[in-house]
């Protein structure tokens, strides 16, 4: 980003070619839609380079990065929130949920299936939880389970204190648990086995 900030476009080349899979990935997992994440990425680079003669390392580069992808999606809701009140109808992209959050969302509500369940069916449940959280629980949450941020990280790239993102994650977890547990009591209750209350708390 050093090169970048002193006008080397090889080196902001490279810094695509690197992190735009990243970014792609997680905007898809923010947004559930591949084309509207890549715009969404698009836009992360465009702020990067406009931003770049200002460019100063007093923090992680990827903190840095983060900060605007967390920007952009908050703008991006900010203009699902303006359609809405034009009357304007919003596309599939910008109201779908997080689709393809189903194992991160299993993984970081503590919970498991006690079968291997339909993948189908595992998607549609998890999407159904997904689509519950609120959105800044939702980055919250991709920032330390999918990027792997820590607290300060977080707090620092969604300007809010650790003891909020804190708040946001226990949050989100415990909202995925709640929605997630009437399904685990069905498949324990299939199965035979132990509630799966008894199992949330050998998860935590």
């Amino acid at each position: 980003m050093m090169r970048v900030r002193d006008g080397d476009a090889a080196a902001f080349a490279e810094l695509v070619a690197l992190w735009q899979p990243r970014l792609v990935t997680l905007f898809v997992h923010h947004v559930g839609d591949h084309a509207t994440a890549e715009d969404l990425a698009q836009e992360v680079f465009l702020r990067v380079f406009r931003a770049r003669a200002g460019y100063r390392p007093t923090a992680k580069f990827t903190t840095w990065v983060h900060t605007i992808a967390n920007n952009v999606a908050s703008d991006l809701k900010q203009r699902a929130y303006r359609r809405r009140e034009r009357g304007v109808p919003m596309s599939a992209s910008a109201s779908s949920s997080a689709i393809g959050l189903d194992q991160l969302a299993i993984a970081a509500s503590g919970l498991l299936p006690a079968r291997q369940a339909d993948r189908s069916e595992v998607r549609q449940v998890v999407q159904e939880a997904i689509a519950g959280l609120a959105e800044r629980q939702r980055m919250a949450l991709l920032l330390a389970k999918f990027e792997g941020c820590s607290y300060d990280e977080i707090a620092t790239a969604m300007r809010l204190s650790v003891p909020a993102v804190k708040s946001l994650i226990f949050r989100a977890r415990d909202q995925l648990r709640q929605a997630l547990g009437a399904y685990l009591d069905e498949d324990e209750a299939a199965r035979g086995g132990d509630p799966a209350g008894a199992r949330v708390g050998e998860a935590d």
